[in-house]
């Protein structure tokens, strides 16, 4: 586990998770409104498992406080 995350520090380059497709539409986008449509996309994606995991503890914790 250490292992991986020292390569992931000391070889960032090595590291980019973009897929090749994504690569090329933010790159080759000049204003950035793609880049920045991704990005809000990604945040999106990310903050769903924790809404519904924080719902469920929720529930979870109100059922055993009654």
């Amino acid at each position: 586990m250490y292992l991986v995350l020292l390569v992931f520090f000391l070889f960032p380059s090595i590291t980019d998770a973009q897929c090749a497709m994504c690569r090329a539409v933010v790159e080759s986008d000049v204003d950035g409104s793609t880049a920045e449509g991704i990005n809000n996309g990604i945040v999106y994606l990310m903050a769903i498992p924790y809404v519904l995991v924080g719902v469920l503890f929720y529930f979870v914790y109100k059922k055993l406080r009654s």
